[in-house]
């Protein structure tokens, strides 16, 4: 990780915002309407301080308790998101640690979410992962599923439902992930609909795919390797 330094990561995200720029283009939107989670899972401290020092400062976590000890390390700056799994049991720990958790996957971690964020008096903004394909080795709702699910948490004091949040079947090129992308646009728009009230996030596309993404509506992209370079 030694050539991973400001000067790197400067270059590489000038790189990314020229893409989300040309691709907000493409799609006629306003690039100010996507923003970019730097994947810093993995990846230390020291790191993230390079990554803020080249002008990055939305920072997204796999676990829990690998993202307590960065955020404490990292220090003033750095604004943080949860785009892993998150187990139950671990609820108290990710209330008020993250300002969006992304992948509330069912009632269950949602009402827990809400218990812990009401003892804590805050509110605690939330994303739904959606599993559209339905695929065995992933966690989130199917598209019947979302709207129980939604329904569950728009009732929720303490949660504040901001979007949705996919994970696609691993494609060939980026082109395969366009279907998912467009289900998961048009799953959001119905589900507004139905509840009444706006659902202005949708998390979707990672470093070889977010350009599709962002053209299908995408408000958040989470990209790791083509800011932080390879994790080996």
């Amino acid at each position: 990780m030694g050539d991973v330094t400001p000067v790197v990561l400067r270059r590489r995200l000038q790189e990314l915002r020229y893409r989300m720029a040309a691709a907000c283009a493409r799609s006629g939107r306003d690039p100010a309407s996507v923003r970019l989670v730097a994947v810093s899972k993995t990846m230390p401290a020291s790191i993230v301080r390079a990554a803020l020092e080249a002008g990055q400062d939305l920072f997204g976590e796999n676990r829990v308790q690998e993202a307590r000890a960065k955020i404490a390390d990292t220090g003033p700056g750095a604004h943080w998101h949860l785009i892993g799994h998150l187990q139950t049991n671990k609820a108290r720990q990710a209330v008020g640690l993250f300002e969006l958790i992304h992948s509330v996957d069912d009632a269950a971690l949602a009402i827990e979410l809400d218990r812990r964020a009401g003892l804590a008096e805050i509110v605690q903004p939330v994303l739904l992962q959606a599993n559209l394909a339905r695929e065995e080795t992933k966690h989130g709702a199917d598209e019947p599923g979302l709207e129980s699910l939604a329904e569950t948490v728009a009732r929720l004091r303490h949660l504040d439902l901001r979007g949705l949040m996919i994970i696609p079947p691993p494609a060939v090129d980026a082109e395969s992930s366009r279907p998912w992308f467009q289900r998961l646009r048009a799953a959001s728009d119905r589900l507004a609909r139905h509840l009444g009230r706006p659902l202005p996030e949708i998390s979707m596309g990672m470093s070889h795919d977010f350009e599709v993404a962002i053209e299908e509506g995408a408000t958040l992209i989470r990209v790791g390797r083509a800011v932080f370079g390879d994790r080996s």
